[in-house]
């Protein structure tokens, strides 16, 4: 048995940018605009997915929607070297982070954060600057989407129905890296 991963290749390129347009597209669809088969794509989406290329599938919503209208990105700058694994164990306590990663420059990490409100912001704020190891938070609205149609744009679940409920509907799908 080979262990050697499959070839990404110009077809699979081509399966995965048609499914990032719209993940909704069928097999047969695809097939049809690159020359292949619906079986011979759902054996490559397959191939994908258990390799690891293809992470999964979601809906992009918009955010007010689902009750989210104020969004921001808060720089986080830490005591001496917090690491990261420490960083995501605080961030995922908190629901209304929606990515995280650590950065080079001065910040330690950067979150994205969206709220109901300025008030819901400024607690979810308080919250995370209330981490013994967190020494100051440098943060900045969003005003507009510029590219309205990336995901940064779209939320991942619903904001929490009431100040303080940090259980939401669901945990944010956060990773740092």
């Amino acid at each position: 048995m080979n262990s050697r991963p499959a070839p990404f290749d110009d077809l699979d390129r081509k399966i995965v940018t048609a499914l990032m347009a719209n993940a909704r597209t069928s097999f047969a669809e695809i097939g049809a605009a690159i020359g292949l088969s619906a079986t011979a794509v759902k054996r490559r989406v397959d191939r994908l997915r258990e390799t690891g290329v293809i992470t999964g599938f979601t809906a992009t919503v918009k955010p007010s929607a689902l009750g989210w209208r104020t969004e921001a990105y808060v720089e986080v700058y830490c005591e001496g070297a917090a690491p990261p694994r420490r960083l995501a164990e605080v961030v995922r306590n908190h629901p209304e982070i929606t990515a995280a990663m650590t950065v080079t420059g001065g910040a330690d990490a950067l979150l994205h954060v969206r709220a109901r409100d300025v008030a819901h912001f400024e607690e979810v704020l308080e919250r995370i600057r209330a981490e013994p190891f967190i020494r100051k938070t440098i943060s900045v609205m969003v005003l507009s989407h510029l590219l309205p149609d990336s995901p940064e744009a779209g939320a991942s679940h619903p904001a929490p129905d009431e100040p303080g409920d940090a259980s939401g509907s669901g945990a944010a799908d956060v990773r740092i890296t």
